[in-house]
């Protein structure tokens, strides 16, 4: 499938996340009147380098894996600027960019997430455990993150993700797991110890 790209720096979206965005460039405008017209998504990908540290082509400077980003909200100002919110579906993996739209486009390839090979109990457990070690790195914020926990482990993944002192890379890495156990184990792998434990 063909999708057109909207790059960010510092982000990686996971599914089920919502993200509000400001659209002010003249080319991204394009890309939602587009998206707005088709009702299609479009692709958030992240800038792994940024014009100034790095002289390669735009679609060079971007990651390979990204999220599909599906609008949920626009409003339109008064000087053509809107402020749009929207929510992460499937990952997906570049194929082939496509440089012929004022904006990023690419090819772009489904990456569900492989069968979870051990089980709706164990893949429960890890997300508990997840979810544990967020709680004891927030403690002021604890009772407020356990009321909007999600239930649904791959959203607990998400929710964490969004909320842990991370990297932008180890998030790629977490987005980029095989399976949502793996996803779960990895983003569990860079919680400090003592957050780890459960309670």
């Amino acid at each position: 499938m063909r999708v057109p790209l909207f790059p960010l720096p510092n982000v990686v979206l996971f599914p089920g996340q919502v993200l509000p965005l400001y659209v002010f460039e003249p080319r991204y405008r394009a890309l939602l009147a587009r998206v707005q017209a088709s009702g299609e998504p479009f692709g958030i990908v992240r800038i792994v380098q940024s014009r100034e540290s790095s002289p390669l082509p735009f679609h060079q400077r971007v990651a390979g894996t990204g999220t599909l980003a599906h609008l949920t909200r626009a409003e339109t100002h008064e000087d053509g600027t809107s402020s749009i919110q929207v929510v992460g579906g499937e990952r997906f993996r570049v194929q082939d960019f496509d440089l012929t739209h004022p904006y990023l486009s690419a090819e772009v390839t489904p990456w569900p997430l492989a069968p979870d090979p051990l089980g709706q109990p164990v893949t429960d457990a890890y997300a508990r455990r997840l979810l544990s070690g967020l709680l004891r790195l927030r403690p002021g914020d604890a009772e407020a993150l356990r009321e909007a926990a999600p239930q649904d482990p791959l959203l607990v993944a998400s929710f964490a993700a969004a909320l842990l002192p991370l990297s932008d890379g180890q998030r790629e890495q977490a987005l980029e797991a095989p399976t949502l156990p793996d996803r779960l184990k990895t983003l569990l792998g860079f919680v400090p110890e003592d957050g780890r434990e459960l309670n």
